[in-house]
């Protein structure tokens, strides 16, 4: 899931300094590689329904054996055929004492039907000046990435401080088997790292083309589905009779529909809008510094929730995404179900919402139930907050700041709240501090991913792919 949407935590908001820009992109055989790689992942289908991990993860894993990593370093690890994960290690100095760095990035993507697409999802096309295909953005060139940062860097004879582990894994999008919670929980070994970079939650904002700002994800929403049931008798649909279940329900998600969960600032939101008022500047800067008075300015709150990329970041937001009842057309409906997504700030539980939600529907006779990422229904929600935003580790930071001197000058770096989720939220939750940091482009105005003909100009796939190389080597001297 990649919706990056800019922002700022503790304190971490700077301008780089006025050096002069350095040569951003690689020699031509390197850009050449990394687009090979790319075009080889997009035209590997790696969705739920009929794709394969597993080829995408061997497909990397005999690329890294062709440039010398040794084949005991590179374990493909997973529960079934199709969902094998991808885990490699470039091994630091002999010595070290400095725990590893992981790097997670997923290799799934969402569906994608060729009838709606102006091109074909799953073949690698250069059109216009983007690359299109599926996981373009979300996420596979995070992946060509990294793969060809590990090449580059063993081609130069880096030998890193630290170990770095990378995971390219699967399900990040959807299905069962969740490649990295699947690893935290069967393969802990692999995964033990001081800090987590992901390039999932983070990325380049460009406004017209030109960079605007460096979004780090610093924390992120937390992902909660409810399944809402309401039955009834049933019988033949010439008597109708009260209390239909389909009625019933409908009235139910009007009430969520209507409801706004309360506004609410955290560490990383107020820093966020500091800063970004400061970019923004006019009447959309002045609302963002309006609501971080107390109490907040009402005519500037109103016209920030009126804005859909803005609303997210102020509330919990909950959304009925599917719905199924009745079992004939000329019969009353025994049951009725719809699913509720809901994405929760972060300092509140799953159960909290769920609670809140029974609630404002006020309708005992609708029940109102948990529905985990395997597709368990249970009565109750797991009552644990996210966790707490990493601090601004300097080991991730300093780095960032020399590579975004070195190729973007003046640019922001601002950490970022992903609205989404990322699989950060495992890495997270053992422990490990975890960041989203790329610096793939996209401007402001376009976000395809998950949507119909996803893509990437081919400039900021080339500069996103020289920055990640420059930035592990950095972090890793």
């Amino acid at each position: 899931m990649k919706i990056v949407a800019a922002g700022v935590a503790l304190g971490l908001v700077w301008t780089v300094g006025m050096s002069a820009q350095s040569d951003r992109n690689a020699g031509n055989a390197e850009v050449a590689e990394a687009r090979a790689i790319f075009k080889q992942l997009i035209e590997i289908n790696t969705t739920d329904s009929v794709g394969s991990v597993t080829a995408a993860a061997e497909a990397m894993r005999q690329r890294l054996l062709d440039a010398g990593f040794p084949a005991a370093d590179l374990k493909l690890l997973g529960p079934n055929d199709r969902k094998m994960n991808l885990v490699a290690r470039y091994r630091g100095k002999q010595g070290s004492t400095l725990k590893p760095m992981l790097v997670i990035c997923h290799l799934d993507v969402v569906e994608a039907n060729r009838s709606d697409w102006t091109t074909d999802p799953f073949v690698f096309t250069e059109k216009d000046g983007y690359f299109y295909g599926r996981g373009t953005y979300d996420v596979k060139d995070g992946d060509a990435a990294a793969i060809e940062a590990f090449l580059r860097m063993k081609r130069d004879g880096f030998v890193p401080s630290r170990d770095i582990i990378l995971a390219l894994t699967a399900d990040e999008e959807g299905g069962a088997s969740n490649g990295v919670g699947w690893l935290m929980q069967h393969h802990p070994e692999e995964m033990q790292a001081e800090f987590v970079i992901n390039p999932d939650g983070g990325g380049m904002t460009t406004v017209n083309g030109k960079p605007y700002s460096l979004n780090v994800e610093a924390t992120e929403k937390t992902y909660a589905d409810y399944v809402l049931t309401a039955t009834s008798p049933g019988g033949h649909s010439s008597e109708p009779m009260p209390g239909n279940a389909i009625y019933r329900l409908v009235a139910a998600l009007a009430k969520v529909e209507k409801y706004q969960f309360p506004f609410e600032l955290n560490e990383v939101t107020r820093a966020q809008f500091a800063a970004l008022a400061k970019l923004d500047g006019g009447r959309p800067g002045a609302d963002r510094m309006a609501v971080l008075k107390t109490p907040p300015d009402p005519s500037a709150l109103k016209r920030l929730n009126e804005n859909p990329e803005i609303y997210p970041a102020l509330h919990t937001t909950c959304v009925a995404t599917m719905i199924q009842g009745g079992h004939a057309p000329n019969a009353l409906p025994n049951k009725v179900q719809a699913n509720v997504n809901c994405r929760i700030l972060p300092g509140h539980t799953q159960e909290q919402v769920r609670e809140e939600l029974v609630r404002v529907i006020g309708d005992t006779e609708v029940k109102v139930a948990y529905k985990s990422d395997g597709g368990r229904v249970t009565d109750t929600a797991p009552n644990r907050a996210s966790a707490a935003p990493p601090p601004p580790l300097p080991a991730v930071f300093d780095p960032l700041k020399q590579v975004v001197e070195q190729m973007w000058p003046e640019l922001v770096i601002v950490p970022s709240m992903e609205f989404g989720a990322t699989d950060s939220i495992y890495t997270m939750a053992a422990g490990m501090p975890s960041y989203g940091i790329s610096g793939m482009g996209m401007d402001r105005d376009e976000n395809r991913a998950h949507g119909k003909d996803e893509r990437i100009k081919v400039p900021d796939f080339d500069a996103g792919c020289e920055f990640f190389y420059r930035y592990l080597k950095a972090v890793a001297k």
